[in-house]
C-alpha cells in the first residue's frame, strides 16, 4: 500500500473515530438530560395553596371570635346552631393561637386539679375539647355550645342542665367571652355547693385598665359580692392570669341588678 493510500485510510479512521466520539456524548448528555427532571411550575414545591387555606381559615377564626366576644351566650349558642361546622373553624384557629403561647392554662388548671381530692366533681364552662375530663380522674361535666363528643354537654353557659349545689370545682379557662358574661358566673354559683371552687384563668390583656382591660380589683369585688371569697390570685404568667374563689358558706349576697360588673375587653386578633 502506498504512503498516500495509507494517510487517506488513517483519515478516514480518525474522521470516524470522531463521529462516534460526538454520537456518544450526545447520547450522554440526551440521557443525562432525560434523567434530571425539568422544574415546571407544575411540579415545583410551592406553598401558595397552603398559605392562601391558612389565611381563609385565620380570617375565619378572627370573624367567628369577634362575633362571640361581641353577642350574649344564647346568640352564641344558635349561631353555632345555624352551622355547627363554625365551631371547627373556630377551635382549629384557636388552636393555633395557642400553640403560640409558652404556657397553656388549662395545664396550669389541670395541674392544681390532681392535688385536691379525687372526689371532687368538676363543671368546665366553655371546655373545648375537654381537655381537663381527658386528663384527671374526677367526674367532670363539660360544657360548651356544641357538642362533637358524647361526653360534652351541648348548651347555654348561663343555663346549663347540671343541679344545683352539685359540683365542688367551677372551672372558665378563656371563656368568658360574651357580653353577658355575669349570668356565666351566677349559674357557676348556683351549681357549686358551699365552700366550692372557681377558677378563672382569662387573657392578661382583658384585664389592662391602662389599655382599655376592667380594673382586676373591681372584677373580684363584684364576684365577692356575688357570693365568693377571693383566695388567691396569680398573675405571673405573662399571657394569662387566674383567679381563684371559693363559694362563701354565709352569705347576704347583693341583688345580682346591684352588682356592678366591670366591662371585659374583647380579645381580638389583628390580620397578619
Amino acid at each position: 500500500m502506498t504512503n498516500k493510500k495509507r494517510k487517506r485510510n488513517n483519515n478516514n479512521n480518525n474522521n470516524n473515530n470522531n463521529k462516534n466520539d460526538v454520537s456518544k456524548k450526545n447520547q450522554q448528555e440526551i440521557s443525562s438530560a432525560s434523567s434530571t427532571p425539568k422544574r415546571t411550575k407544575s411540579n415545583q414545591p410551592s406553598n401558595f395553596l397552603q398559605k392562601m387555606r391558612a389565611r381563609l381559615s385565620g380570617g375565619h377564626f378572627r370573624m367567628i371570635n369577634e362575633k362571640l366576644y361581641t353577642c350574649t351566650g344564647k346568640e352564641a349558642l344558635n349561631y353555632f346552631r345555624e352551622d355547627s361546622s363554625l365551631f371547627n373553624l373556630y377551635h382549629a384557629g384557636y388552636k393555633t393561637q395557642m400553640s403560640n403561647w409558652p404556657e397553656q392554662p388549662v395545664n396550669v388548671i389541670i395541674k392544681w386539679l390532681k392535688k385536691q381530692n379525687p372526689s371532687f366533681v368538676v363543671a368546665d364552662f366553655g371546655c373545648g375539647e375537654a381537655l381537663i375530663s381527658k386528663s384527671v380522674k374526677n367526674t367532670v361535666f363539660s360544657l360548651d355550645l356544641v357538642s362533637n363528643d358524647p361526653d360534652v354537654i351541648a348548651c347555654d353557659m348561663a343555663n346549663t342542665p347540671l343541679d344545683s349545689s352539685s359540683a365542688d370545682v367551677a372551672v372558665f379557662c378563656l371563656s368568658l367571652m360574651g357580653t353577658n358574661y355575669q349570668t356565666y358566673l351566677e349559674e357557676a354559683y348556683r351549681v357549686l355547693k358551699l365552700g366550692g371552687w372557681l377558677l378563672i384563668a382569662e387573657v392578661k390583656s382583658r384585664f389592662d385598665p391602662n389599655n382599655g382591660g376592667a380594673d382586676p380589683e373591681k372584677f373580684s369585688k363584684a364576684i365577692s359580692e356575688l357570693g365568693f371569697n377571693s383566695v388567691k390570685r396569680d398573675f405571673s404568667n405573662k399571657m394569662f392570669l387566674l383567679f381563684y374563689f371559693t363559694k362563701k358558706e354565709k352569705h347576704d349576697s347583693k341583688r345580682k341588678k346591684e352588682i356592678e360588673w366591670p366591662s371585659l375587653k374583647p380579645c381580638l386578633y389583628k390580620r397578619r
